[in-house]
């Protein structure tokens, strides 16, 4: 795997950095200079190709397991401290092998297509190319129209990658209290309507003719049949039905 294309990208052709140079470049990103951000990455590209060599027996395909990697890159060169006397490598290692052996173990859960991870990868890149740029938090609109891929596909491959967080997962804890986990955050339909859609509601109904009101209120209030409506409305059932489809129908417009 010397010289191999991987995720669209040759190795033999990926810049070369020494040791000090990888340093020294670090140092200029993290005081001001991140238009070199994309050369240090591709600079220690081969360090993840290494680290993928280490998962050749796993089930997913290399390309996968190489944009998991390059995402922990990223992570360990925005988070890393150059004051520390730490080589970036010896740094970046732990969480290059972290992000692909939560791919590997997770990966068994849900499968994400080879074309959705490639625009995840596309998207998170252009988010920091903007980011740097703007000096504040991208829009996905904007990451769309950076990359050229349809708004809602950016949000698919985004969602597509996320880790799943479980409803145990603590938000915070203290010492007075067991603290509070998502589940404990996360409301209850049944037991809690939320108080604007029910507003909503009686508005998009005032909206509706007379009959499509009566239609609902009689099917879904009073549970009667399509054949009962009609017997009181002195119409048939297939009336009765286009007077419901079109009721649902005015009611979704207007939310």
């Amino acid at each position: 795997m010397n010289k191999v294309s991987i995720t669209g990208i040759c190795t033999s052709t990926l810049p070369k950095l020494t040791a000090k140079e990888s340093e020294e470049m670090i140092k200029l990103m993290k005081n001001g200079r991140p238009e070199l951000r994309e050369t240090f990455l591709m600079a220690n590209a081969r360090l993840v190709l290494s680290m993928v060599q280490r998962f050749s027996n796993a089930k997913e395909s290399a390309d996968d397991m190489f944009q998991v990697g390059m995402l922990g890159l990223m992570k360990a060169v925005d988070n890393f401290d150059t004051s520390l006397n730490v080589r970036f490598s010896t740094y970046a290692v732990p969480m290059v092998l972290g992000e692909i052996r939560r791919f590997v173990r997770e990966g068994t859960a849900m499968k994400v297509g080879r074309s959705l991870r490639d625009i995840a990868y596309r998207a998170i890149q252009a988010r920091d190319k903007i980011e740097r740029e703007k000096v504040q938090e991208a829009s996905l609109s904007e990451i769309a129209s950076e990359i050229d891929v349809p708004y809602s596909e950016v949000v698919s491959a985004l969602d597509a990658i996320a880790e799943p967080q479980s409803i145990y997962e603590p938000v915070f804890t203290d010492s007075c209290s067991d603290g509070m986990m998502v589940i404990d955050q996360i409301k209850d339909p049944a037991c809690n309507v939320d108080y604007l859609d029910i507003l909503t509601l009686r508005e998009a109904l005032k909206k509706l003719p007379d009959k499509e009101q009566k239609v609902l209120l009689y099917r879904y209030y009073q549970g009667r049949t399509q054949m009962e409506i009609a017997t009181s409305f002195n119409m048939s059932q297939a009336q009765v039905s286009r007077l419901e489809k079109s009721a649902i129908a005015g009611l979704r417009a207007h939310f």
